[in-house]
C-alpha cells in the first residue's frame, strides 16, 4: 500500500493492471431529462449468484443499440470508480443521450451483487456478461435491438472472449483492452510504466529478471509449491537489491519493495492471475467474425498501443475479419484521459472522466454499424 496526498492508492502489481480508489469530488455533466435509468437483477446461473446493475435506456424514442460495459482488473462497482471518476457512469450517460441503451453492474461480490469476488477468474466474469446478455433478451421494449459489448482493459479481453462465443454480440469495442497475457509480453509491459514512474535502466533489468522468474514459477507450479517458491526469491531479491535501488524503489508505485511482498506473492499466486497467465486472447479474437473498435492512447504504459493495435489488426486480417477499426489516440492513458505522460501519480491529478474525442468515437461508431446493420436487414425482406 501506498499513501499519497491523502489517498489510497491499491495496487495490484501484475501486468500493470491496477485498481486505485480515492475519494475525489466528481465533475461531471449530466442531462438526466434525455435518459430513464433502472435498477435492475438477473441471475448468473451457472455461479447460482444475482448480478444487480443499472440500465439506462433513452427516454421517448427506442434505442438503436444496446450495449454492456464491461470493466476491467478489480472489485469493481457498476460506475467503475476510479480516481474519484465514475468512469462508466459518465459513459453510459452519454451513449444513452446519441440513443444507446446502456447496461452496466457491480461485479460479483461487490456493491449488491452476491457471490465471490476473491475466488473468481476472467472466465467467471465472462459468464456474469453472459447473464447481462441472456437478461437483455428477455426485455420487450429491447427487442430485435442488437447487443454490443464495451471492455475497458481486461474487460476487453472479456469481451473478446464472449464475442468469439456468442452469436448474439453483434460488435465490440475494447478500450485500451487487454491482447496478450504472455510471459514476455507481461513482463515487457510493466517495464514501460516502471519507466514512464521514472526507473532507472539498472532497477528495470533487475525488475525484469525477477518478474520473468515469478511468472515462470506460477505457470509451472501448483498453488502450494508456487507460494513458497515465490516467497523465497522476492525476499531474496529485497535483501540482495543495492541500497541505491531500493530507495529508489520506495518512490516508485509498480516497484518491488518489502513491504509488497506478501500482497504480491497473494496476486500471482491467485486463481486470477493463474487464470489470467494461461490465456490465449489471440485465439479470442481469431474467432471474432463481428464488427470491432479499438481504442488506445499513446500514453497508456499498462496496455500499450504497441504493439495491440498490431495484433488486434493482424489477426482479424488472418481471420477474414476485415470490419475492424483501430484508432491510437495522442496524449491519452490508459483510462482514456488526456495526459502528459502517464505516470501513475498523473492520474490522481487529471479532472477529465473520458477524453471527448474518445466518447465522440465511440458513439459515432456504434451508430453507424447499427444503422448499416438496420439498411442490411431492411434489404432482406
Amino acid at each position: 500500500m501506498l499513501y499519497a496526498n491523502r489517498m489510497t492508492l491499491g495496487l495490484c502489481l501484475c501486468m500493470g493492471i491496477f485498481s486505485i480508489n480515492v475519494c475525489l469530488s466528481e465533475k461531471t455533466e449530466r442531462n438526466e431529462m434525455l435518459i430513464k435509468s433502472e435498477d435492475v437483477s438477473y441471475q448468473s446461473h451457472k455461479a447460482g449468484i444475482t448480478i444487480f446493475g443499472t440500465l439506462n435506456t433513452p427516454i421517448n424514442k427506442k434505442p438503436v443499440a444496446t450495449v454492456i460495459l464491461v470493466p476491467g482488473y478489480g472489485p469493481n462497482d457498476r460506475d467503475y470508480t476510479l480516481m474519484g471518476h465514475k468512469r462508466f457512469l459518465v459513459l453510459a450517460e452519454y451513449l444513452t443521450q446519441n440513443g444507446i441503451a446502456v447496461l452496466r453492474f457491480d461485479k460479483r461480490g461487490v456493491g449488491k451483487s452476491t457471490g465471490d469476488y476473491g475466488s473468481a477468474t476472467s472466465r467467471d466474469f465472462a459468464d456474469d456478461v453472459f447473464a447481462g446478455i441472456e437478461y437483455l433478451k428477455t426485455r420487450k421494449d429491447l427487442e430485435l435491438i442488437s447487443i454490443g459489448l464495451i471492455g475497458h482493459s481486461e474487460g476487453g479481453m472479456i469481451s473478446s472472449m464472449i464475442a468469439a462465443e456468442s452469436t448474439d454480440v453483434a460488435f465490440v469495442v475494447l478500450m485500451a483492452g487487454v491482447v496478450q497475457a504472455d510471459i514476455d509480453g507481461l513482463v515487457i509491459q510493466t517495464a514501460k510504466q516502471l519507466k514512464a514512474d521514472g526507473a532507472s535502466q539498472e532497477l528495470l533489468d533487475q525488475d525484469h529478471k525477477l518478474r520473468t522468474q515469478m511468472l515462470t514459477i506460477v505457470n509451472q507450479s501448483s498453488p502450494e509449491i508456487a507460494k513458497v517458491k515465490l516467497e523465497k526469491i522476492l525476499q531474496d531479491y529485497w535483501n540482495n537489491l543495492p541500497e541505491q535501488l531500493k530507495l529508489e524503489s520506495e518512490k516508485i508505485p509498480f516497484a518491488i519493495t518489502q513491504a509488497k511482498i506478501e500482497g504480491m506473492v497473494n496476486v500471482y499466486n491467485s486463481p486470477w492471475y493463474r487464470y489470467f497467465i494461461g490465456c490465449k486472447p489471440e485465439n479470442m479474437l481469431a474467432r471474432i467474425k463481428v464488427p470491432m473498435l479499438a481504442l488506445y492512447g499513446d500514453h497508456d504504459w499498462i496496455t500499450s498501443s504497441k504493439p495491440s493495435i498490431s495484433i488486434i489488426t493482424e489477426t482479424l486480417k488472418a481471420a477474414e475479419n476485415s470490419d475492424v477499426t483501430a484508432v491510437e489516440f495522442p496524449n491519452l492513458n490508459h483510462s482514456l484521459q488526456t495526459c502528459k505522460t502517464g505516470a501513475l501519480a498523473e492520474y490522481a491529478t487529471i479532472e477529465e472522466t473520458i477524453a471527448p474525442v474518445v466518447l465522440k468515437t465511440m458513439s459515432g461508431w456504434i451508430l453507424q454499424k447499427t444503422a448499416t446493420t438496420l439498411t442490411d436487414l431492411s434489404s432482406e425482406k
